[in-house]
């Protein structure tokens, strides 16, 4: 047993050229070790997995490497809609925001929910509605412009076309950011967070905030999070697939990831991977692309990998 332990990811997919330079490389290595060590250090002073998950996300919703929170991607109308679920596998209990603008950080909204209403999740202008209610912050659409992501809908602008958060001209990268945790009693947590696609329309969303298939907890099982291509792993239920095939399928974390990702998904088509965590502090990071942006920390290790 290895606990307390957290894994983060920031994406999957096809791997920048530009990240072999080796500040732009340090950049995002540095924005994972953040977003893990200030997981972990509330799981060291007894903090629970939903306070990790949720600290984690919030490092990364607020740097603009990750297409979520400050570093979203433009919609065809120029503006933001993000996208966010959390989940507690003691209780159970769920919260989840989808084509929300403005609000700073998305994962601390789903927190809310979860929290302090009846609901499961809320959506659109009326979330929005709910969210001044609570005097939620809200910044100016300047705090959300990124030259790079005003470059990537640009060159989309005007022609129908949409795109998952690409890093080059021949690929893309997913770039949803996640987290999942145990802590020292053993309970676990999910949070994912996203940005949804580059010139999306029509209110498309993705499976970062739809649990069971982008984000899920249970005690008894797993916590994941999910990245890749949001119709595949919505079709396929993958993040609850994970905890069905270990509770069902009597599997073990790494083999139940390891099916769900390169087996079931590849199956229907889809791109993407997972951070995954058990009661016991095994955790699992695999992905079928190119690269994934990722770190793990518990006790024993500290790690983060690009490629």
């Amino acid at each position: 047993m290895n606990i307390p332990a957290i894994a983060v990811h920031g994406g999957s997919g096809t791997i920048a050229s530009s990240i072999n330079d080796p500040i732009i490389k340090k950049n995002y290595l540095d924005a994972l070790q953040e977003a893990l060590e200030a997981g972990f250090s509330l799981l060291k002073s007894d903090g629970t997995a939903l306070e990790a998950v949720t600290k984690a996300v919030t490092v990364l919703e607020d740097c603009e490497l990750f297409n979520a929170g400050k570093g979203s991607v433009f919609t065809s109308k120029g503006d933001h809609e993000m996208d966010a679920a959390i989940m507690d596998g003691k209780t159970l209990g769920a919260g989840a925001v989808a084509g929300i603008k403005g609000i700073k950080n998305p994962v601390l909204f789903a927190d809310d929910i979860m929290k302090n209403t009846p609901f499961v999740f809320l959506a659109g202008s009326e979330a929005m509605e709910y969210a001044r209610r609570q005097e939620y912050e809200f910044m100016p659409d300047s705090y959300f412009f990124t030259e790079l992501r005003y470059d990537q809908w640009t060159s989309l602008r005007g022609t129908g076309e949409v795109k998952l958060d690409h890093s080059s001209e021949n690929g893309h990268k997913f770039g949803t950011v996640g987290a999942v945790a145990v802590d020292s009693g053993g309970n676990l947590a999910a949070a994912t967070s996203t940005g949804g696609m580059t010139n999306k329309a029509w209110g498309r969303v993705g499976d970062s905030p739809l649990i069971g298939a982008g984000t899920y907890a249970n005690n008894e099982t797993c916590a994941v999070s999910c990245t890749g291509h949001g119709e595949y792993f919505i079709r396929g239920v993958v993040a609850y697939d994970v905890s069905c095939l270990m509770e069902y399928g009597g599997m073990s974390l790494e083999q139940a990831a390891n099916e769900a990702i390169f087996k079931r998904l590849k199956k229907l088509g889809g791109e993407g991977g997972l951070i995954a965590v058990d009661a016991q502090g095994n955790i699992c990071l695999p992905f079928n692309t190119e690269g994934m942006y990722r770190g793990l920390k518990n006790n024993m290790q500290t790690m983060t990998q690009i490629l």
